[in-house]
């Protein structure tokens, strides 16, 4: 380990965010002999996994998922669980001997007055000086909700899918699952599985759905071959696979997307891989229905002008980045609220500051952390060799 390298201890590179792409960075550096201080602004690493449903399992292989420097136990099997992934997050930590500190929460990044380094301001009135700053805060960071008309005087229930955690409490009622990307198709199934009386899904637009695995190969490896090739072709290609490995489900109410899947993917759409939807669909036991429109005392108005009464309304909507108050003010978001560079680059506008984690690629995102991690801990050492 080169320990000579000059990022003394007031300076060290501090990453904000105690999730897998933060932990990845800092081990990295670490093995580069660099200095890094992971700050989490909650108790302990991995918060966001800890938040998810308890039915959550990796959409990616075991092997594939593996942070840099320790793989996943074999005891894991081949799908790793989110309590799993808690116990590995920790044990990754913990085998790297990562510097964190929690219960710090970065509120604002700028450049020192020297503009030799980057001044960080947390809670507490804390100020903390560093040669370089990886955000890391992850991409599903803000619950995201419409602003559907009368949703704020809605007698039912209505939850951002963050909140969910098993279908205990919605057995014997009647629940709307609003979105159909991977969170939203799976809470559908749990609510089934786990008894609720009805389970509708409502789509805006209908998604591309994929096998995880066919006769043994993961979707996962797939979107690793194709993701270096031309749209159009991959599109084609998706096109014969699904008619081949997905039933039509038109009759129920899921018919095949008319745009292409990679041109999906381009605009930031992954997938949704099955782990149950197709048969539910098939049964009847969950009911696609037209996207939500508003709500209206206790109805929930939909697109195509039906109300219905659920008991339960779970939005899967998504999130949002969140990184408007942190570095907004640097020019290094796009209008989206993403980084304009990621990795191991960064903007002229902003030199030392690194964004990890802000994509949701068709190869997985841990293993696009990974890769991002060792790219700027190479960066961010040949900067520091640079300023001895």
């Amino acid at each position: 380990m080169a320990s000579d390298i000059d990022l003394t201890n007031d300076r060290p590179v501090y990453v904000i965010g105690g999730g897998p792409g933060g932990l990845a960075v800092a081990a990295a550096l670490r093995a580069q002999g660099v200095r890094a201080v992971v700050l989490e602004k909650s108790e302990a690493v991995g918060a966001s996994w800890r938040r998810h449903y308890d039915r959550l399992h990796l959409h990616t292989t075991r092997k594939l998922s593996a942070l840099p420097g320790l793989p996943m136990p074999r005891s894991f099997g081949r799908w790793v669980s989110r309590d799993d992934m808690v116990r590995y997050l920790e044990k990754y930590a913990e085998f790297h001997g990562l510097e964190i500190v929690t219960g710090v929460e970065i509120t604002g990044i700028e450049r020192s007055a020297d503009a030799e380094s980057w001044l960080l301001h947390g809670t507490g009135g804390r100020e903390l000086t560093g040669r370089a700053v990886v955000v890391a805060t992850g991409y599903s960071h803000t619950p995201r909700v419409p602003s559907w008309p009368g949703a704020r005087e809605y007698g039912g229930e209505l939850l951002h899918a963050r909140e969910y955690r098993d279908p205990a409490p919605y057995k014997g009622k009647d629940v709307l699952v609003v979105g159909v990307g991977n969170t939203g198709a799976e809470i559908a199934v749990d609510l089934v599985e786990g008894g609720a009386a009805r389970v509708r899904l409502a789509i805006r637009t209908v998604p591309h759905i994929v096998r995880r695995s066919t006769l043994g190969w993961p979707a996962q490896r797939t979107g690793m071959l194709v993701r270096r090739l031309p749209t159009r072709l991959v599109d084609r290609a998706g096109e014969i696979m699904s008619r081949i490995a997905v039933p039509d489900l038109a009759a129920q109410g899921l018919p095949r997307p008319d745009t292409g899947l990679y041109s999906r993917v381009r605009e930031g759409a992954i997938p949704v891989q099955d782990v149950g939807l197709i048969a539910a669909v098939r049964k009847g036991r969950v009911e696609p229905v037209a996207a939500v429109e508003s709500f209206d005392d206790n109805k929930v108005v939909l697109a195509d002008g039906s109300r219905i009464s659920p008991d339960a309304v779970i939005a899967a909507t998504g999130y949002r980045r969140g990184l408007e108050g942190l570095v907004g003010h640097l020019g290094v978001l796009d209008d989206r609220g993403l980084p304009v560079v990621r990795g191991g680059r960064t903007s002229e506008r902003a030199p030392g500051l690194y964004f990890t984690g802000f994509t949701n690629p068709i190869s997985g995102m841990l293993r696009e952390l990974s890769m991002d991690a060792e790219r700027i801990a190479k960066v961010i050492k040949s900067q520091a060799l640079k300023g001895r």
